[in-house]
């Protein structure tokens, strides 16, 4: 083989192996992301830069209570009253790719897939009530010192305010409640669709640090 042709395939294996690598560790172990939405704000803001922990999606882990996770966002983004499930408030996932090559353009390479930021505020068999705008979990009210003062938890639309958290999924919101499109709106998040748990905050360097 010419030399100079063996150069440049070893160049070129060397890329995709580099490439392959990078998106396995992408996709299994973390990532940065940028804030894009104000649904969190003040905890985030937009254009603030994060490291995502995708660990918990690999190993299939709940996260706990008051974590800030990212997940895909559901095709079906608000019900009519004659839709509304309180026994079954699962979010919606339409339109899924059904051939290899859809799925890794969608969910490895990310072409096409819409995600959320929220906060996790209850876990499954837990009841959840939201009224006087508060929010309640097995009937107590819960403390949420993340939340501005001021800031009330209202019903969006018809919304679901009144249920149990189904097994093996979380009910997330954020924490600028009044504008976040969230789980009171569409329903808890299987946990196959959730993607990440905020690790750090990378940007601006001020704020480097855990979110809380």
């Amino acid at each position: 083989m010419n030399p100079k042709i063996k150069d440049i395939l070893e160049w070129v294996y060397c890329i995709i192996i580099a490439v392959i690598l990078a998106l396995l560790f992408r996709y299994f172990i973390g990532t940065p992301t940028i804030v894009k939405q104000k649904s969190m704000y003040p905890t985030l803001e937009q254009n603030q830069r994060l490291w995502l922990n995708r660990w918990t999606r690999t190993t299939k882990t709940l996260p706990e209570r008051g974590e800030i996770i990212t997940f895909e966002a559901p095709t079906k983004k608000s019900f009519t009253s004659s839709e509304i499930e309180s026994e079954q408030p699962i979010a919606v996932y339409e339109d899924e790719p059904s051939n290899i090559f859809g799925k890794f353009t969608k969910y490895v390479l990310e072409i096409g897939k819409e995600s959320y930021i929220k906060r996790v505020i209850a876990l499954p068999g837990e009841h959840v009530e939201i009224k006087d705008g508060k929010v309640y979990i097995n009937g107590e009210e819960l403390e949420e010192p993340y939340l501005q003062d001021g800031v009330v938890t209202d019903i969006i639309g018809v919304g679901f305010s009144d249920f149990v958290v189904p097994e093996n999924t979380v009910f997330a919101m954020g924490d600028n409640r009044p504008h976040s499109t969230d789980c009171r709106a569409f329903g808890c998040i299987p946990l196959e669709k959730i993607e990440s748990t905020v690790a750090i905050r990378i940007w601006p360097l001020n704020l480097w640090g855990k979110v809380d």
